[in-house]
């Protein structure tokens, strides 16, 4: 056995690299087609076909074709994540509650004299809001 030199090692090291990236690109392709909503149940078939026999032309020819609309979708499917995080948060902190609620928690602070009706006309005006 010969020693390997620094170059046989960087060579190596790269290809490792564009084989883990070239993975990456297309399971992306292969996640982004199976969770598109919209395409066809034929045509999800016809590119996994191609995918599954040309896996990197496959990829590319998915990439090319069907790439702006990968982008919107993942946005769309953050921007849906995000949105039920807020309302997770909501939920869990007790601010979902109705106008209604909220003037009757305020009534009762007023009843209680806790606030003045003053502040009672501001947290009533701003549950309205």
């Amino acid at each position: 056995m010969g020693t390997t030199s620094f170059w046989d090692v960087l060579l190596w090291s790269f290809w490792f690299f564009i084989w883990i990236a070239a993975l990456t690109v297309y399971f992306r392709c292969l996640f982004d087609m199976f969770s598109d909503h919209e395409l066809s149940g034929w045509a999800k078939a016809g590119w996994a076909i191609l995918m599954i026999f040309l896996p990197w032309l496959g990829a590319l020819i998915y990439l090319i074709a069907r790439g702006r609309s990968m982008a919107e979708r993942q946005m769309a499917r953050v921007a849906k994540q995000q949105a039920a995080q807020q309302e997770y948060i909501k939920q869990a902190a007790g601010t979902t509650s109705t106008p209604a609620a909220q003037i009757a928690d305020a009534k009762a602070l007023l009843d209680s004299g806790a606030i003045s009706q003053s502040e009672f006309d501001s947290l009533k005006a701003k549950a309205l809001a």
